[in-house]
């Protein structure tokens, strides 16, 4: 059998196309890669191409498309899951509680768990064999948002989102939300969304419990730009490539 054009068995060694490594991204035919480096649109580690048949290594080299990352490495993996109520946020424990392993068990990769939700919270947490952008998401310096949702029994005080926006003093320092809004109510219960990108442990329960109002369920529905959406509890998919673009960006890679 003969080897197309660009693709010859020593391909590895020498790097991969770049229009080829773009397509098998999911951006598109070769051909309409090409036209994206054409219109100056590509850049490889920083600087922009526009000319055909660069070479690049698809694990190694860092391939941007309209400024955001496009992820190239074969074996990168990158989940949403809807962590359940009564789930830990390990991959294995070892008391034999519910771990988030157990949801992608019989997966080949090593994943890491981005962040915690402690077990009563549910929602999005997201795994990832990535390291870098995993230890990124973590790091307060980077100040990704999370978004939730907490179930409290009303009546609330008109001023406690802006008692939440000045900061509440915690035994570990004071900690504040970047936003508070009621979202709905049902009879004496009251949902109410906090945007904050603090990260210490179980911070929106401490928070709203030192401003009087103790948590009765809490969700996290957004990481970043990646949303729970309609996704069930127990259940889990992968990012899309808009998602990683722009949770790279948040990132800083």
């Amino acid at each position: 059998m003969t080897d197309a054009p660009g693709d010859a068995p020593d391909e590895a060694a020498a790097g991969v196309r770049l229009q080829k490594v773009l397509a098998q991204a999911g951006l598109g035919s070769r051909r309409a890669c090409e036209q994206l480096i054409e219109q100056g649109r590509v850049e490889v580690d920083g600087r922009p191409v526009t000319e055909q048949g660069m070479r690049v290594d698809p694990d190694r080299q860092v391939i941007k498309v309209d400024g955001m990352r496009v992820v190239t490495a074969a074996d990168r993996v990158y989940l949403a899951l809807n962590k359940p109520r009564g789930v830990v946020s390990t991959m294995s424990d070892p008391q034999g509680r519910p771990s988030l392993g157990d949801y992608v068990e019989g997966r080949g990769e090593r994943l890491f768990h981005v962040g915690r939700l402690d077990a009563d919270t549910e929602g999005l947490i997201l795994l990832t064999n990535d390291g870098e952008l995993a230890n990124r998401l973590s790091h307060p310096r980077y100040e990704v948002r999370k978004t939730y949702l907490a179930e409290l029994a009303g009546p609330l005080p008109k001023d406690l989102g802006r008692r939440l926006r000045a900061g509440i003093e915690l035994d570990d320092g004071p900690a504040a939300v970047d936003s508070f809004r009621v979202v709905g109510r049902s009879g004496p219960r009251i949902m109410v969304e906090l945007v904050l990108h603090e990260g210490r442990n179980r911070i929106v329960r401490r928070m709203l419990e030192a401003a009087g109002h103790p948590v009765q369920r809490l969700v996290r529905t957004k990481v970043g730009p990646v949303n729970l959406g309609d996704l069930r509890p127990g259940r889990w998919r992968a990012l899309n490539r808009v998602e990683l673009g722009e949770l790279f960006g948040a990132a800083g890679i």
